[in-house]
């Protein structure tokens, strides 16, 4: 099964527009364990707008699932996450004034950058996932930099999939089935949603991992937290 890992960021979102600790990220972290979850993301960024840098030291010893922390590995960054220790670090290259992760890592490009960070993480017990898009290249490349597992960027393919184009889930086929041959563990993330999610799943093989936040939010809005994951979970067999 193919396992999900839910990003809590929307709801640091929702927090921080009146202040205070309502919804409080700690609970809604523990209520999404308690109703199957199998992670909890969260992507903190300079500016802390969402997930504050006190949230993951807040997290960090209350998730008994897997903690995945996603940021571009700037300095401050870097010493968050050595100092959470997560089960798994998702490094992204966005800008500081992004309003959501746009692109993936250029792994030929940073490849030096990359084997270094990585390494650090690894040193420490981290597993290292790298964000790229689905571009044979840049995953033959992720191999170069020491990554254990690659994020496979879905936002092209959850374009395609709402014009009714399902063609868009053919790179990531084949993209997935290259990591995989090259020893790599597979992730997938952005745009995922209870509308796309069973198709994506069923058509890329050796998928271990998907991470949605923005999308698992909205639709609890309507059916509940727990009855969203439920949904995700059955989808996701």
């Amino acid at each position: 099964m193919t396992k999900l890992s839910v990003n809590i960021n929307k709801i640091a979102t929702l927090r921080n527009a009146r202040g205070g600790n309502i919804p409080n990220v700690v609970e809604a972290a523990k209520k999404i364990e308690s109703f199957g979850g199998q992670g909890i993301t969260v992507h903190p960024r300079p500016d802390e707008r969402h997930i504050t840098y006190q949230d993951v030291r807040d997290l960090s010893p209350i998730v008994k699932t897997e903690f995945n922390i996603e940021g571009n590995p700037v300095a401050k960054f870097i010493n968050l996450v050595l100092e959470a220790k997560p089960a798994q670090v998702t490094l992204v290259p966005d800008a500081e004034d992004a309003i959501t992760s746009n692109a993936g890592w250029n792994t030929i490009k940073n490849k030096e950058f990359l084997q270094e960070v990585i390494q650090e993480f690894k040193n420490n017990g981290i597993r290292t996932s790298i964000f790229v898009d689905p571009d044979k290249k840049m995953i033959e490349g992720a191999v170069e930099t020491g990554a254990e597992r690659i994020e496979l960027y879905t936002e092209a393919f959850a374009v395609k999939y709402a014009k009714g184009d399902k063609t868009g889930v053919e790179p990531y086929k084949k993209c997935a089935t290259l990591a995989h041959q090259l020893g790599l563990g597979i992730n997938a993330g952005h745009d995922l949603s209870l509308e796309n999610i069973n198709y994506f799943k069923d058509n890329v093989p050796y998928l271990d991992e998907v991470s949605i936040g923005h999308a698992l939010i909205a639709e609890a809005l309507y059916i509940g937290l727990e009855k969203t994951i439920e949904k995700y979970l059955e989808l996701l067999k």
